[in-house]
């Protein structure tokens, strides 16, 4: 997964969680631990599977995330990808990558990767400007969040 090309409109966010492994990957594949920290959903880790990320509509939105799994490596990276229909404009037609590798001390680094935005050149650079504050708003959300999903895990 180190060969992932990122365009300037790439999100990348990293995080150093003490959780193991195996934990983090459950928190990242399985509806109920995903329920917790994101949204209702029916994610399964099966490549092709087709699922929903329930969301609550927001101005403009249509309704669920559609997704796919597009590549998987269990217990080590997920890829899926991340459409979300809009009422004006285009959808939202991205990649979702979590790549998951252990630390020395039984820890676990998480790279979130989330690309493929088609955006027009004005919001290319609007989300590049905004990506540093986007990553560390994320960065404090997911790991709150997360660290409720790992306790509901063990």
């Amino acid at each position: 997964m180190s060969d992932l090309k990122m365009a300037p409109e790439t999100i990348v966010v990293d995080y150093v969680l003490d959780e193991p492994p195996h934990k983090v990957w459950r928190a990242l594949t399985e509806p109920e631990l995903v329920a917790a920290w994101l949204a209702p959903n029916d994610i399964r880790a099966d490549l092709g599977h087709r699922f929903q990320v329930e969301t609550t509509a927001e101005p403009g939105s249509a309704g669920a995330v559609q997704c796919e799994v597009l590549a998987i490596e269990p217990d080590r990276s997920i890829s899926y990808s991340w459409r979300e229909a809009r009422e004006e404009g285009p959808a939202l037609d991205s990649r979702v990558t979590w790549i998951i590798t252990p630390t020395f001390d039984g820890g676990t680094h998480l790279r979130l990767v989330h690309d493929g935005f088609a955006l027009t050149s004005g919001r290319a650079l609007a989300l590049a400007g905004a990506g540093r504050s986007i990553g560390r708003a994320l960065s404090r959300r997911m790991l709150c969040v997360l660290a409720d999903a790992f306790r509901i895990a063990a």
